[in-house]
């Protein structure tokens, strides 16, 4: 006989316990015998465990706020003086001031920033802002840029 000539149900019928000994789930019906789970009615909280508080007591109520939102990368304002033209998420990733171009990133003020550079983040601290106006340079708020998808990068490929 073949696998593919085999006569094999894919729904199987759910077994009928508690129908007598010659259906073969008979007696105790599956349940074991005696005991607080071999019991009819048998209503305990699904963090019972026998009279002890274990996982109940082990995890901490969900107190307050949990904020789902990822916080901005931070850059400091001193870092981007070896920096040249225009400073984006992706020039900031090369050089190694943040760990991925598509997330928000916000320049916070740290020592002197001389370079004269065109910074498009999506944040920047005001005195960061008037450090750039003050070497000749400026600031620009940009949105977060988006990974291109497999698809997309396929059309890109084919285009170039």
């Amino acid at each position: 006989m073949k696998y593919n000539q085999l006569q094999v149900s894919a729904n199987k019928d759910r077994k009928r316990v508690g129908r007598g000994i010659a259906a073969g789930g008979g007696k105790t019906a599956g349940r074991g015998t005696k005991g607080q789970n071999a019991r009819t009615g048998k209503k305990l909280r699904s963090t019972f465990q026998g009279g002890q508080n274990g996982i109940v007591t082990a995890i901490p109520k969900a107190r307050g706020f949990k904020s789902l939102r990822i916080p901005a990368q931070v850059v400091y304002s001193d870092r981007l003086n070896d920096l040249k033209g225009n400073v984006d998420n992706f020039t900031l990733y090369e050089a190694g001031l943040i760990t991925t171009p598509f997330h928000n990133v916000k320049v916070i003020a740290r020592g002197d920033l001389t370079a004269k550079i065109t910074l498009q983040t999506q944040g920047a601290s005001q005195s960061v802002v008037a450090m750039l106006e003050k070497s000749g340079g400026k600031f620009e708020k940009t949105a977060t840029p988006w990974p291109k998808s497999a698809k997309q990068a396929e059309t890109d490929d084919k285009a170039a």
